[in-house]
Parts: C-alpha cells; sequence; structure tokens
C-alpha cells in the first residue's frame, strides 16, 4: 500500500553515468570535476530543450525525466552528440564519456525525487550502454521505434535486482546509414501455458508409466524444413546456410571494407566444411543495405539457416555481433558477441565457425578442420590491407585493380607468406592480361602482365589457396595444358568444397577438354551454390551447351550473359559462332556490327583483332573437331580469317 504523500506515475526515465570516472579522478581531480560540471551543465540544458527535467545529478550520475520517450530518447541522443564534440577538444586520456540508459516505468514520486522500478531499470540498462553509447529497455523501445530517425540492435535479456522479469535492452543505433534497420530483434518465446501444458503431461506419463505415450505425443518434434512448394530450390540433403553481409555500425562508411570482408571470411570457413551448403558471397551481399526478411532470404536461396551479425569498429577496437536463425521457425540457435582487439579477430572468426557447426549438429572431419585451419596470416596489419586491396579488386575495374595491388604488395611486406595475397595478385593481374588493361597498371604489353601474374603465382603456390588454384587452373588452360587446368581445379574444389567459382573452373576446363556434359552438371551445381550468380555463369552455360551441340539453348545463355553484361568478350564470340552454325545471319551481323562499333576497344583491337585467327587463340580447344567447329561458326557468321 502506498503511503499518504506519495503518488504513483507512467514516466519516461533516462538515466546517466561517467564511463571510467573512478580513473579520472585518480589521474587529475580538479580537470574531472571541471569537465563534468561543463558537461552536464550541458546536459541539463539539452534536457530542458527537449521538455524533460533533471531530478536528481548525484556523484558522476544525472537522473532526468520525460512526459514522453520520444522526447527522452531525442534529448540521449543530442547529448551524446554533443559531448562527443565536447570531447573531441579535450585529449583523449581526458575525454569524458558518459553511458545513457532510457526506460518507461511506472514511479512513486516523493516532492521532486523519484523511486521504484522504473528508476532502478532505467539505472541497470545505462550501465549496458557503452561510452558515448544508449539503450533503451523494451518498452521504451515499442513507444520510438517507428517515430525516430534511428536504428536500434537488439541487446539480449538482463536480470535487474529485485526484478522478477528480466528485462530485454536495445542499443540505440545513432549512425544514418542504421536508420530504420533494426538489427537481431528478438523472436517470440514460447508462451508459458504451453510449457505448463507440456508439464502436465509429463507428470501424467510418469505417473501411468506409459512409454509409447511419452514417444507418440510427447517427445520433442524434429524442426520441420520449410516445404518445397515455398523453397525457389529443394532444401540440400545436409544443413544449409547463407552468412548474410555483416552490418558496418561504426559510423564511418569507409570501414565497410572491413565489415564485408569479416562476413566473407565467416563464409570460406564455413564453406570448407565438406558437412555444410553455404550460399556463395555473391549471392549474399544481393542483401547489403537492405532490409532483410530472414524467411524470404532463406526462401529465395533454398537455405535453412541464416547467420546475421553487425561489426563496430574503433581503431583496433572490435565489436561483433552475430547470431544464426532457423528460418524455418524464426528461432534462434545460437548467438554470440565479441568484443577485443583487432588482432584477436581471427580466434572470434575460428570461434563462429565452430559455434555454427556444432549447433548444426555437423561432424568435422580432419579435412575440414585442416582446411578451416588455413587462416592464411597471423599479421592482423596484413589482414587489413587484404581486405581493403580485395574491396577494390571485387570491383572489376582497372583503376580499382591498381588500388588492389597497392594493397596487396603492402600485405606481402608485412607477411611475405601471405599465399591469400599472392593469390589475389596472381589474379589481378591474370584477370588484367585477359582484358588488355596493361597500360592502366604501368605495362606496355599484356605479356608483361601476364609475366607478373606468373610470379606472383608461383609465390601464392608455396601456401596455395583455392584462388591460387583457380588462377593455376586458369592459366594452364591457356596454354593448352589440359589435364594439368583439370587438377588445379579440382585442388580448389578440394581446398573449399562449397565454393561455387571452384566447381565453374572446373566445368571451364572440362568444356575446352571434349567433356561438356559434366561441364555442364558442375554448372547447374555452382548456380546451385550461388543462386544470385554473375553473367559468367552463364557464358559457362552456353559453353557447355555449345559443346553438347545444343545450339538454341546455347545462344539462349550467351544473350541472357549479354544482356547482363554488354562488354562480355567471351560470349561476344561465342555467341557468333553459335549464330553462324545457326544460321542466323542478321543476328550475327548485327552483334558484329556491335563489336567492331564499340569505341572502348581503342588499342585493344591492335593486339586482339576481330579474327578468327585471334578468337581461336583465347578458346583453348583441346578437340581439333572442336576448334574447326569454333572456326566455322565465326566464318559463317562474318568474321574474317
Amino acid at each position: 500500500m502506498v503511503q499518504k504523500g506519495f503518488k504513483r506515475k507512467l514516466t519516461a526515465i533516462l538515466s546517466a553515468d561517467v564511463k571510467g570516472y573512478s580513473r579520472l579522478m585518480g589521474e587529475d581531480e580538479e580537470a574531472t570535476v571541471h569537465t563534468i560540471t561543463a558537461h552536464r551543465e550541458l546536459m541539463a540544458v539539452l534536457i530542458k530543450q527537449h521538455r524533460g527535467r533533471v531530478v536528481d545529478s548525484p556523484g558522476d550520475n544525472v537522473l532526468a525525466e520525460f512526459a514522453s520517450v520520444v522526447d527522452a530518447v531525442e534529448s540521449a541522443v543530442e547529448i551524446q552528440k554533443e559531448l562527443k564534440a565536447k570531447n573531441a577538444e579535450l585529449p583523449e586520456n581526458r575525454r569524458m564519456e558518459f553511458r545513457i540508459g532510457v526506460n518507461v516505468g511506472d514511479v512513486i514520486q516523493e516532492g521532486e525525487r523519484i523511486y521504484g522500478d522504473g528508476v532502478n531499470i532505467a539505472s541497470r540498462i545505462e550501465g549496458l550502454a557503452d561510452g558515448g553509447g544508449i539503450c533503451i529497455s523494451r518498452t521504451a523501445f515499442d513507444q520510438v521505434k517507428n517515430k525516430l530517425n534511428l536504428g536500434y540492435e537488439y541487446h539480449g535479456e538482463h536480470a535487474v535486482k529485485n526484478i522478477a522479469e528480466p528485462v530485454r535492452v536495445y542499443r540505440v543505433l545513432m549512425e544514418p546509414e542504421a536508420a530504420g534497420k533494426v538489427i537481431g530483434e528478438e523472436r517470440p518465446r514460447p508462451r508459458r501455458w504451453r510449457w505448463a501444458a507440456i508439464a502436465t503431461a509429463v507428470a501424467i506419463v510418469l505417473v501411468g508409466g506409459a512409454l509409447g505415450i511419452w514417444n507418440f505425443y510427447l517427445r520433442p518434434p524434429p524442426i520441420e524444413p520449410a516445404s518445397v512448394e515455398k523453397m525457389a530450390f529443394p532444401l540440400p540433403d545436409k544443413p544449409s546456410i547463407a552468412v548474410l553481409p555483416f552490418v558496418n555500425m561504426s559510423g564511418d562508411p569507409e570501414q565497410a571494407y572491413f565489415a564485408d570482408g569479416m562476413t566473407e571470411d565467416l563464409i570460406t570457413d564455413l564453406s570448407k566444411v565438406a558437412g555444410l551448403f553455404v550460399i556463395a558471397r555473391n549471392s549474399t551481399f544481393v542483401y547489403k543495405g537492405k532490409a532483410k526478411d530472414i524467411r524470404e532470404v532463406a526462401r529465395t536461396l533454398g537455405v535453412r539457416y541464416v547467420l546475421e551479425g553487425s561489426v563496430r569498429r574503433s581503431g583496433a577496437e572490435v565489436r561483433v555481433n552475430a547470431q544464426l536463425v532457423d528460418a524455418t521457425t524464426g528461432g534462434h540457435v545460437w548467438a554470440d558477441r565479441f568484443d577485443g582487439d583487432l588482432k584477436n579477430i581471427f580466434a572470434f572468426q575460428d570461434k563462429v565457425a565452430r559455434n555454427v557447426v556444432t549447433a548444426l549438429a555437423v561432424e568435422l572431419t580432419k579435412d575440414d578442420r585442416e582446411r578451416v585451419a588455413r587462416r592464411g596470416t597471423g599479421n592482423a596489419e596484413a589482414y587489413d590491407l587484404f581486405l581493403k586491396g580485395w574491396q577494390h579488386y571485387l570491383r572489376q575495374t582497372p583503376e580499382d585493380f591498381r588500388v588492389a595491388i597497392v594493397h596487396f604488395n603492402k600485405a606481402v611486406e608485412l607477411d611475405p607468406n601471405y599465399g591469400r595475397a599472392y593469390a589475389a595478385l596472381a589474379a589481378t593481374y591474370w584477370e588484367a592480361s585477359t582484358r588488355f588493361w596493361d597500360v592502366a597498371l604501368g605495362f606496355s604489353h599484356h605479356r608483361d602482365t601476364y609475366f607478373q601474374a606468373e610470379q606472383f603465382l608461383a609465390k601464392a603456390m608455396r601456401n596455395p589457396t583455392p584462388l591460387a588454384h583457380q588462377v593455376a587452373s586458369a592459366m594452364a588452360l591457356h596454354n593448352q595444358q589440359h589435364e594439368e587446368a583439370i587438377s588445379e581445379a579440382k585442388r580448389a574444389i578440394a581446398g573449399d568444397p562449397n565454393d561455387a567459382d571452384g566447381y565453374v573452373a572446373l566445368a571451364n576446363a572440362l568444356s575446352f577438354t571434349g567433356r561438356a556434359s559434366q561441364a555442364l552438371e558442375l554448372v547447374e551445381h555452382a548456380i546451385r551454390l550461388n543462386p544470385h550468380f554473375p553473367p559468367y555463369y552463364l557464358y559457362q552455360l552456353g559453353l557447355a551447351m555449345f559443346g553438347m551441340n545444343r545450339l538454341d539453348e546455347a545462344a539462349t545463355s550467351l544473350e541472357r550473359a549479354l544482356a547482363l553484361n554488354r562488354e562480355d568478350y567471351w560470349s561476344q564470340r561465342l555467341l557468333l559462332a553459335t549464330y553462324g552454325l545457326l544460321g542466323r545471319g542478321v543476328d550475327a551481323a548485327k552483334l558484329l556490327e556491335t563489336i567492331k562499333g564499340n569505341e572502348k576497344r581503342g588499342r585493344i583491337a591492335l593486339f586482339d583483332p576481330l579474327t578468327i585467327r585471334a578468337a581461336t587463340y583465347w578458346y583453348p580447344f583441346a578437340e581439333r573437331a572442336d576448334i574447326e567447329r569454333f572456326a566455322e561458326g565465326l566464318r559463317k557468321a562474318g568474321v574474317p580469317e
């Protein structure tokens, strides 16, 4: 019963305190008092501007209340922004960061003071926030989530002293790119009555001793996979997973490469486990920066499990949140958080991979363990440089290749045994040589670029990666070393059983070696691993169908490839030959005119003229009959000798 003179009310409570206050006081009491006084004065002004009032400010704490939780959260955000600017003017060791918690709850008011669970919860939530950060309760989140231009990250359930139920907490994301996002929102929990019913039934079974009833009615049912009708592809016969791009929460768009790189490495680590079916990077990164419905992602990609998370980096400090969701039930399978130094990031990546494998009840073979253990480098700075270079490499332009090479070279300077960085250099120079991007990279002829690719590939093979084997396969094929090309592609797959590009590399070698039907199966498998595949997969489909003499299907696939990439050199020439063999002279003439009229070719035309002799140089068929058929198609399409 409430004592006379007290009154209850529902209010929004803001609680704030200083991170590391004792250290600051121990180092310099006068400077600390001066700073906290100035910070509190600023906070009081901002609280008043947002229609709140400061209730108390003992020690390093500030307690305020608002009639509106929207005002409370807006005030908290404004406070953190202004304090960040003020702290920037101070020496780093004297900066004073406040942690803020916001709750909506019932309080007792005595005069100007407020007490009760609502205040206790706000104080507890404040302690969960980072310095300069804000955490809010679920009650506050429900009121503000659709009213403010902010993002939120679910922080889990936390026990509060003298409060029976754990409190669900959200971290406020103030970065502009996070606006409108809710990361890792908790899934609905089973209702209490359901567990009570199960407990009652168990008691009945124990009393009755009816083992058959237990087995039939009460054994936890297996989680049913989503129906095949709702999936774009049938679920594989092994645990299937998609790793979505981790969200960059660093407040700096330039740090996106690090979040992307971490995501790619987790995909790579999981891909090395033969007992898993892992969707390729190309297909999951289409969801980068977009609002994601986990179930819809799973339906589109044809997987049961989805791994998602976020990365926050400040200098050498890294925070990563990760969670594994069963998309067929919406339930969490596993979640974890990492706070630490960049140099320990490898241990966290290993931990995530191991925990996901354990959660999905997949047994690691000796080969799996060896593959996953091949990290590439233990040098965190070299790893960071590699990620920066890889981001540019993936953009596939001459300018980005130049930048990528600089980063990769710095990485191998720091770690001369970094096989992955050498493989990336080999891949960059090899692809540049096939596209005649020599001048852009500072060479006068593509032979010089090719030589660089050879040199870096030799170094990459000291500590080979699947990428190194893929480049080796492509270069061996170009040199008419067909069996070596097949062997290298198989080694790439052995190093990463879920790497779609490895299967495409093997398909490429088989198509040119007269085994087109096997190649077609491999490309189709690659497409299943990579449903949002790049256009060159369509070229590989067309190449396999050309080899099988399924010319109409080959033409359709190659036309699709060119619709997605009009500059696709390989598809253009193969489609010309296909049109020629099909007798589609009008279509061949149009395509021929398009290629000749392409002003971008410039000096490339001097080294690579559109002739039968030049074209067959780049299409290394092993069988004489295939070479002649390709040349005949080009001839009928109007290509000169």
